[in-house]
């Protein structure tokens, strides 16, 4: 049985730092593409970033980028997603997710992605 379990989360106020992991358990973890995506209230959710299996191949929604990083350690089988510069806008549920391929092109769309977490809030206060 797939689990992926999202932690990090919480309340913190723009400018600030949050960093975001996700456990996954019950998949060749090392062999999958990883997903963020985020969802706002009453927003669809969004492509935040993603993350080749081997780490070498990251890439950003162009509202985070510069700002976020995607990171994995194939050894604790687990994907991070460090926050910096956080704005108000930012704030949502976040979700990891998993995508069953080894991909050099990203992966954007929700449709792509086979197994999801149960999300983390984040909000950032102005």
């Amino acid at each position: 049985q797939v689990q992926l379990v999202e932690s990090g989360g919480g309340l913190v106020q723009a400018g600030g730092s949050l960093r975001l992991s996700c456990a996954a358990s019950g998949l060749p973890f090392s062999s999958y593409n990883m997903g963020w995506f985020r969802q706002a209230p009453g927003k669809e959710r969004e492509f935040v970033a993603q993350i080749s299996w081997s780490g070498s191949i990251p890439d950003y929604a162009d509202s985070v980028k510069g700002r976020f990083t995607i990171s994995r350690d194939n050894a604790k089988n687990t994907v991070y997603l460090q926050m910096n510069s956080l704005k108000p806008e930012d704030t949502a549920v976040y979700y990891c997710a998993v995508r069953r391929v080894r991909a050099v092109v990203p992966g954007r769309r929700v449709t792509e992605y086979d197994y999801w977490g149960q999300g983390t809030q984040v909000t950032v206060s102005s």
